[in-house]
């Protein structure tokens, strides 16, 4: 079984993506939440562009991902749940819920740190917010991304398929949440108690930053309410907030080229959480 998932992991990833990426870009375009500034096509090709060149590059640069290194793991015996012999179902809990937390503290580090807030705010840089801005990284960040998600599964041991499951859970609540939906504000209210929903995190792309640093959940919206960063939301509301940083606001800087080198530039849009103004 694990070797069977670590052979078809890329295939089940890439069918999961496009399902769930068909799925929120149609219910954008039947219930859209905003307007959109900038031209579609101008925003969709750079930022699925950036997605093909990350997809690329990450599999030139690892001989290894987090499934393949679930499924040795398993076998060797390494890793905290390899050795206390737990149900696999309850494996699969402990580890969607384990791993979704290093992301979540992953996610606050890279605001924390003004190193790595010049990576991420590339992702911040858009000026729309929709299910394309959900796979916006720059390319190091999704390299530091791996290094994480590797030591973290090689210290929890948890199985190939609880990993590949948190894998697909991650991608494809991103594309949900940061998806341009309207949802009826009664269903928001139920909904984010067990998932971040467009609405909830929308606020972190807010350009205040109070709003920029709150709501750092991809997937499970309780880290943000226990770690006291959640924001029910935004202060100029939904429609009326601005999207985006205020040192990237010309359209130029949606461009694939000016995306990958944005974090080698200085002087633009450095701030990150630990301080107190712009």
């Amino acid at each position: 079984m694990p070797e069977f998932i670590s052979a078809n992991e890329p295939a089940i990833r890439v069918g999961c993506f496009l399902g769930i990426f068909a799925a929120v870009a149609l219910w954008e375009l039947a219930a859209p939440r905003r307007a959109l500034s900038q031209p579609r096509w101008l925003r969709w090709y750079a930022n699925i562009g950036i997605v093909i060149f990350n997809t690329v590059a990450v599999r030139l640069i690892f001989p290894l991902f987090p499934v393949a290194l679930a499924a040795i793991a398993a076998e060797r015996g390494w890793g905290v749940l390899n050795l206390v012999g737990l149900p696999l179902w309850l494996d699969i809990v402990i580890a969607v819920l384990v791993l979704d937390l290093v992301i979540y503290l992953q996610h606050v580090m890279f605001h924390a740190v003004p190193a790595l807030w010049r990576l991420h705010r590339m992702h911040h840089a858009d000026l729309d917010f929709d299910v394309t801005t959900g796979s916006r990284f720059h390319p190091i960040e999704i390299f530091l991304s791996v290094l994480l998600k590797l030591a973290a599964v090689a210290v929890l041991g948890p199985p190939a398929v609880a990993v590949l499951v948190f894998e697909v859970l991650l991608n494809g609540t991103s594309m949900f949440n940061h998806g341009n939906l309207r949802l009826p504000p009664g269903l928001d209210r139920v909904l984010r108690w067990a998932i971040v929903t467009p609405d909830m995190h929308r606020v972190h792309h807010s350009d205040i930053p109070a709003e920029t640093n709150s709501n750092f959940g991809f997937n499970l919206p309780w880290w943000d309410r226990l770690f006291g960063t959640y924001r029910a939301q935004p202060g100029l509301g939904h429609e009326n907030m601005t999207i985006g940083l205020d040192a990237f606001r010309d359209g130029a800087e949606l461009h694939l080229h000016n995306m990958l080198i944005q974090p080698f530039r200085r002087g633009e849009g450095e701030y990150a959480i630990n301080r107190r103004t712009r």
